[in-house]
């Protein structure tokens, strides 16, 4: 039995372990995501209605969080919106469609919310099937209006962003320390660090850009 809901305290520890197990050795040696879950929700920026678990047969399998963001329009508009991440669901249950079952929730739950765009850094080949496109097909760049390949646009309104150009700014709550992430990892319970071809796959993404 499948059921969705919110992240509740005795669930962190187990969402830490949980992200830490699905990104490690992903996109470097080790990984950060689980500090950065760690320390997120604590930021304002972090939006405790949209932070949610899903559970198969009573067990915590997936993850995803929220924290706000903000575009700015090319005639002085300013824009708040989302971004989400990280999203994970442990190894073992990957590939099972339970991912897309966590997005496609917390998207109808963002709308609810008055929220009309998510903008995220990821592979597009792990998030076109969801609706998200190329940043540049909404004219949204980052400062220097360059088009981060990586970077992904969903309307959660149709033509919430006609009319302008737009720059995007994440929250500060994605601005983490890789020592501090270092220093919180070295305190866990040792996991091997080693290499993989999906980080190179991942550098070369991560420092793309559409022209």
């Amino acid at each position: 039995m499948i059921n969705i809901r919110h992240e509740r305290p005795e669930d962190f520890q187990k969402v830490e372990e949980m992200t830490r197990k699905a990104f490690y050795n992903q996109y470097i040696p080790g990984c950060v995501e689980h500090y950065l879950v760690h320390i997120m929700r604590q930021h304002p920026d972090f939006l405790p209605q949209l932070d949610f678990v899903l559970e198969l047969d009573g067990q915590v399998i997936g993850n995803i969080m929220y924290t706000k963001a903000v575009l700015e329009g090319e005639h002085g508009e300013r824009k708040d919106i989302l971004t989400f991440g990280p999203v994970c669901v442990l190894p073992e249950y990957q590939r099972m469609g339970y991912g897309k079952r966590l997005m496609e929730h917390s998207f109808e739950q963002a709308k609810a919310l008055g929220y009309e765009v998510i903008v995220i850094f990821g592979s597009p080949a792990n998030y076109v099937s969801r609706g998200f496109q190329c940043c540049k097909k909404y004219q949204v760049s980052v400062e220097g209006e360059k088009y981060p390949a990586a970077m992904l646009v969903k309307e959660l309104t149709e033509g919430a962003l006609k009319g302008s150009k737009w720059v995007y700014h994440d929250s500060p709550a994605m601005a983490i320390s890789p020592e501090e992430a270092e220093k919180y990892d070295a305190g866990l319970e040792p996991m091997k660090k080693e290499w993989r071809p999906s980080q190179e796959e991942f550098y070369i993404m991560s420092h793309s850009f559409v022209e």
